[in-house]
């Protein structure tokens, strides 16, 4: 489930035995469904992976016949007269070079022979529900059934992967998508196309039953995929449904050429699973939240808000949180299945892979608020480094950094005993009070600060920021004593932006 490597098998793997006590391994069906899933889509990718190479193989075949006089032997000649036997052809050539056309041209015919065999349908691909076009004249269903799960389980086949291409949407790095998005949306941080995904999810798919769940129509999934691919920005999201958003959102994550969470940290999630306190699980995926790329953070982030507000709504969908997290793990973390003859242990190990996976979900959609928040340890460990920084820039003696540090700790506990009857100034370049003197309590915090501003016809949600002092830049949460923050960096200076 972790693992880089993606083992698939034709048979649906059946759902593994409880091995533990926990009572999460007996509602694992919703795990073991995606899971199935997305091993059906990669089958089919790699029976199309075959049909690229065979053309391939077939193009190579027919340009080196050609290009060595022998043509007519693919292609006929240019005539109505009939073509010479190709014994005739190979009658004039040594018995070394007959030897290599005639290797050549068998190749040629037995890759055409296979690349034109008709494949073998899937009885579920010919009950699959229709695309918009060709229902017309259909009674449409009623609202109730619109929105139930089907009876039986049907399959998100996908078209081949475009890896590491700049082309489209599929396939495409994040840094790509949104340097290409940047050019018309300056100072966008997630994906235009993700988050056209998710807003077509949150205003019509909140109160469907089964959201993210239930997949939808195999054929229809592969031609919005491929019409994204070709339009871009040009393409009609009016015609995309609730079901095939979902769809189309964890084959986003799916393909993306570096994992959402990173290839090289995936390693690292697995080993939070062997912590024993949930307390310090959180803690390491904020620290692993931390070492993300930004563009990996802000699209992780905007997809943990937007499932928050999935299980906000379980009443109506019936996804509560554990079910979101068996949904989305086997999309965030790679799945591993080793077929359906497999001992014991195996077993065993699948289910707590899987079990595991659906945890770490679990506890990123529960406490995401942290994972975007500095650690007050690591904070603090911080501005001793760079306190200790900036006294070795003074080239300051030890005797001399002792009487200063002694100086600056009685300066600073006056100042903060005379803190209550003092004030603070606040910059904001950007409103038309540039600056505001605000006296401190215990009771003000930065969202009160923010407020005084707001006044301002403002588009952009403004921050208050600690700047200067022990540290370089902070962002204070809407909810931080100022008090608090004046006491460790009494020299900061105060600033609100976007």
């Amino acid at each position: 489930m972790l693992s880089s490597q993606t083992t698939t098998s034709s048979a649906p793997p059946p759902l593994p035995q409880t091995v533990t006590s926990d009572p999460r391994h007996v509602t694992m069906e919703t795990y073991w469904r995606e899971v199935r899933n997305i091993e059906e889509e990669e089958e089919e990718e790699g029976e199309e992976e075959e049909d690229r190479k065979s053309m391939d193989e077939v193009e190579l075949e027919e340009a080196w016949l050609t290009e060595a006089g022998l043509s007519s032997l693919v292609t006929g000649p240019p005539s109505e007269e009939a073509p010479p036997p190709a014994e005739a052809l190979l009658s004039t050539l040594t018995r070394q070079q007959a030897a290599t056309v005639r290797k050549r041209l068998d190749n040629y015919n037995e890759t055409l022979k296979s690349r034109n065999r008709q494949p073998i349908r899937d009885v579920r691909d010919v009950f699959t529900e229709p695309d918009d076009d060709s229902a017309e004249g259909c009674p449409s269903p009623s609202p109730h059934h619109a929105e139930s799960p089907p009876r039986y389980h049907t399959t998100t086949k996908t078209i081949h992967r475009h890896t590491h291409r700049d082309g489209g949407v599929f396939s495409v790095p994040l840094n790509s998508l949104l340097d290409n998005d940047r050019k018309t949306f300056p100072g966008v941080k997630v994906p235009v196309v993700f988050q056209k995904l998710l807003c077509i999810l949150e205003q019509t798919g909140l109160q469907t039953e089964g959201i993210l769940r239930v997949p939808g129509s195999a054929a229809r999934l592969k031609y919005l995929r491929s019409e994204l691919d070709r339009c871009g920005g040009g393409f009609d999201w009016s015609s995309v449904r609730q079901v095939d958003a979902a769809g189309l959102l964890k084959l986003f994550i799916r393909e993306l050429p570096t994992p959402l969470l990173t290839r090289s940290h995936l390693n690292t999630y697995r080993c939070v699973l062997g912590v024993s306190s949930e307390l310090h699980q959180v803690q390491a995926l904020q620290l692993l939240s931390m070492l993300l790329p930004a563009a990996n953070r802000d699209t992780l982030r905007a997809l943990l808000v937007f499932l928050r507000k999935v299980v906000s709504h379980q009443d109506q969908n019936r996804m509560s949180l554990w079910n979101v997290s068996m949904v989305m793990a086997p999309n965030l973390f790679t799945c591993r299945h080793r077929g359906n003859r497999r001992s014991v242990a195996k077993q065993q190990e699948e289910m707590e892979e899987a079990v595991g996976g659906a945890h770490l979900v679990r506890l990123m959609i529960t406490h995401q608020d942290l994972l975007w928040t500095v650690p007050s340890f690591l904070l603090s460990q911080v501005r001793q480094m760079n306190q200790a920084s900036n006294q070795k820039q003074f080239g300051l003696t030890k005797a001399t950094r002792r009487l200063l540090r002694r100086k600056n700790d009685k300066n600073d506990r006056n100042q903060i005993t005379e803190l209550c009857a003092g004030v603070i100034r606040v910059h904001a370049p950007l409103h038309t009070k540039v600056s505001m003197a605000i006296q401190l309590d215990g009771q003000m915090r930065a969202k009160d600060v923010i407020t005084r501003f707001e006044c301002d016809n403002s588009s952009s949600v403004q921050h208050l920021y600690e700047v200067g002092g022990n540290i370089c830049e902070r962002r204070l949460r809407p909810d931080c004593v100022l008090l608090d923050v004046y006491r460790v960096n009494p020299h900061c200076d105060w600033l609100i932006k976007p």
